[in-house]
């Protein structure tokens, strides 16, 4: 290798950087011991910066272009070592890459439920997330503040702290705005605006800026949510006399479609109660309509009677339930006796079948055979 070969070898003369990781904030040209030829060559390429920093000091900073790194477009390098105008020798000098793009779909959310007073509910805690947009705006500001001798510093590094600004103040602009939980969903968009400008001016302590921020959702803890949507499902329900005597229609038609010895009678049994409900609630609400003229109150009709529904116990097991009409049946083909035990709602434990009252009457003695028999 000749001497040209080996002085030419010692010198950096083009300086550039492609990035590829799309996390990457800054990243330092690793010189790798070689010094800096005067009148190297330096590409910055849109959405970058380019920062000099010499013998610990922060030098210059160049935008997107094509440069010679001469003394006339290095002046504050040029003021700090002294040089002349017909300086020539190379020069050691750090340089770091900034990536000035946009950084978008960042998540944000809150940890813990922000306390705040609702004008409807009273306290509340509400939760909220939501996405950003972060970008540097200030190259140089953003290495003395944030990066310092880092050679590869990457959005992770700093989006944990960007996100408890965020939050910090979405606590402060929620407290203050007295809107009301109800009414926040329709009010995500100016009060992303308003935290914006709240969080602007500390992040332009750090050489950054905040193109975007939104809040995606507000919400309550599941418990008060869930008392929210009772609340919302007794609005739907309108006239409660009404909606009682649909819940009992429906109980009935399911009962007929599941016919059985048990089923269909316990499905009878919520039916019949169900319509007593019914039949009350509604005599009370048109009781309550009646208007100022003084007009006796039409009284209430009397409750439909619940029949009851059995249980019977037999070699250590149980079946059932069974309705009357079905137990009758099983007295007449002898399955059910006085000595079977049952068991019905109210009823203080088992007892025999011919010490229930509704059920002694199935065991009377068989009338004697027709005459001419």
């Amino acid at each position: 290798m000749g001497i040209l070969d080996f002085l030419s070898g010692q010198f950096i003369d083009v300086i550039h950087w492609t990035d590829d990781t799309r996390d990457t904030l800054v990243w330092r040209f690793e010189r790798e011991g070689h010094e800096i030829k005067y009148g190297a060559k330096l590409t910055v390429r849109e959405g970058q910066a380019a920062v000099f920093v010499h013998e610990g000091q922060l030098a210059d900073v160049f935008t997107p272009g094509l440069y010679m790194l001469e003394t006339n477009n290095m002046p504050i390098l040029t003021s700090l070592n002294h040089w002349d105008h017909g300086f020539r020798s190379p020069f050691k000098s750090e340089v770091y890459f900034v990536n000035t793009t946009r950084f978008a779909n960042l998540k944000w959310g809150t940890k813990n439920p922000v306390i705040c007073r609702d004008p409807e509910f009273g306290p509340v805690r509400l939760r909220a997330f939501g996405t950003y947009s972060i970008r540097v705006t200030g190259p140089g500001h953003f290495m003395r503040e944030i990066v310092g001798t880092d050679g590869e510093f990457t959005m992770d590094e700093i989006s944990y702290q960007i996100r408890n600004i965020i939050v910090q103040e979405f606590s402060r602009v929620i407290a203050a705005a007295g809107i009301p939980v109800l009414d926040m969903a329709a009010n995500t968009a100016e009060l992303g605006k308003v935290l914006s400008k709240r969080i602007e001016p500390t992040l332009a302590d750090y050489g950054l800026s905040l193109p975007e921020l939104y809040i995606e959702n507000i919400s309550l803890p599941e418990d008060v949510e869930r008392a929210l949507d009772k609340r919302t499902s007794m609005g739907m329900a309108g006239d409660l006399a009404r909606y009682a005597q649909y819940s009992a229609a429906e109980a009935m038609t399911e009962s007929a479609r599941n016919p059985g010895s048990g089923g269909g009678a316990m499905g009878a049994a919520v039916g019949a109660m169900l319509g007593a409900q019914a039949a009350t609630i509604g005599a009370q609400a048109g009781g309550s309509l009646q208007g100022p003229s003084g007009a006796r109150p039409i009284p209430p009709a009397p409750p439909a009677p619940v029949e009851h529904v059995w249980h019977i116990a037999a070699e250590g097991q149980t079946s059932g339930p069974f309705s009357l009409a079905a137990m009758g049946r099983k007295a007449a083909d002898g399955s059910l006796t006085r000595d079977t035990y049952v068991w019905t709602a109210g009823q203080d434990g088992w007892k025999h079948a011919g010490d229930v009252g509704d059920l002694a009457r199935l065991f009377t003695v068989l009338p004697p055979p027709p005459p001419g028999a």
